[in-house]
């Protein structure tokens, strides 16, 4: 038919198609589309959902400052008035709340997880006056994924909850998977772990049967945490090669660098069964415990090396926590201490948060 106005919305829809799906390379492509046709109407409301897919994409793709410009462009093209009936044709979710809850997570990643959470709450309270439940609940989901990388178990809950109770009553399935799985962390970080561990799995399988695949290692790094906390390491350890798979298989490589930090502890805490069980054992050693160190510091400097890529500050903090913690034991002390002071040193708020404290504490200790 040519060009009518009809092909941007069904271009969109296409692209979150593939999106989902972690397609990422056709998505972007076909968010460019997007863009260079909404930039030929000169069109705000097409800009702005132009803006917004390619800065989502772009954040998959682990090209985090990029995303997050892209994404505050859309932003910024938003009329209340203008653009209340569009979310029936794009996505279901109100477009404001939709980019705030992306900025949530990109601000998050790239150090700054006060301003993520001001955004958050935003987006909660716009949600709230559209008096638009999907919204509201998709809001709720992003704003618990902050509240669990803010490792603040009870707000987490709380919200998941929240989330929830909506989409049960509205019948949100999509968003009831996501709400179900994170409330299933907060159950395990709080004792309840094999609980946690069995609704982590089954919406994990579930989600994969409708073929969306974009947040899968994300729920299979929630899986792994909770593996840990019940001492299941190897099943811990799977979780990860599975989530490191599926981000190779479609270069998703927005949570690259927690798989590889989270590979690296769960590492060390099988070092260390085993390492007791040697020294109860007539048998002697097998070296196998030092490969397994050697194998985790590995893991951690190459979290590292991708969060710097990614400029993902909050991953990369993580990382060299748990690399300083490591080498301190070797004797390296004022290697893990510089190391550490250089990353803590740049963040400029946040310093109530439970990574910023335990980073904090760790350069008190290696000053001593």
């Amino acid at each position: 038919m040519g060009d009518p106005p009809e092909l941007f919305p069904a271009l969109h829809g296409l692209w979150a198609v593939h999106f989902l799906r972690a397609e990422l390379r056709s998505a972007y492509e076909i968010a460019e589309q997007l863009l260079r046709r909404a930039q030929s109407a000169n069109d705000p409301a097409l800009l702005m959902f132009a803006h917004f897919a390619r800065g989502e994409t772009l954040a998959f793709m682990g090209e985090l400052l990029p995303a997050g410009q892209q994404v505050e462009t859309a932003i910024g093209f938003y009329d209340r008035e203008r653009d209340r009936l569009l979310a029936f044709r794009y996505g279901g979710i109100d477009a404001r709340v939709w980019c705030l809850s992306s900025a949530v997570r990109t601000l998050w990643q790239i150090g700054y997880p006060d301003q993520a959470l001001r955004r958050g709450n935003e987006a909660l309270a716009l949600a709230r006056e559209l008096s638009h439940p999907r919204s509201l609940a998709f809001a709720e989901y992003f704003v618990g994924m902050l509240r669990r990388s803010r490792r603040e178990v009870r707000a987490a809950q709380e919200i998941a909850e929240n989330a929830i109770a909506i989409c049960a009553e509205r019948g949100f399935t999509d968003l009831l998977a996501y709400a179900i799985i994170q409330r299933a962390w907060t159950v395990a970080e709080q004792g309840g772990h094999d609980e946690g561990i069995t609704q982590i799995q089954e919406g994990v399988a579930a989600l994969r049967t409708t073929g969306a695949e974009l947040i899968r290692p994300y729920f299979l790094c929630l899986l792994a945490e909770a593996c840990g906390k019940a001492d299941r390491l190897e099943d811990g350890l799977s979780a990860l090669t599975e989530a490191l798979a599926a981000a190779d298989e479609h270069e998703n490589r927005n949570y690259e660098a927690e798989i590889h930090r989270l590979k690296g502890e769960l590492l060390l805490r099988r070092h260390a069964k085993r390492s007791e069980a040697e020294q109860t054992s007539p048998r002697g050693g097998s070296g196998i415990e030092n490969s397994n160190v050697g194998e985790a510091q590995s893991c951690f400097e190459r979290a590292i090396e991708v969060a710097r890529n990614q400029s993902a500050k909050s991953f990369e903090l993580r990382a060299t926590v748990s690399l300083a913690r490591l080498i301190a034991k070797q004797g390296r002390r004022e290697e893990a201490r510089a190391t550490l002071a250089e990353i803590y040193g740049w963040f400029t708020e946040g310093f109530d948060t439970a990574d910023l404290k335990d980073a904090k504490t760790l350069l008190g200790e290696l000053k001593e």
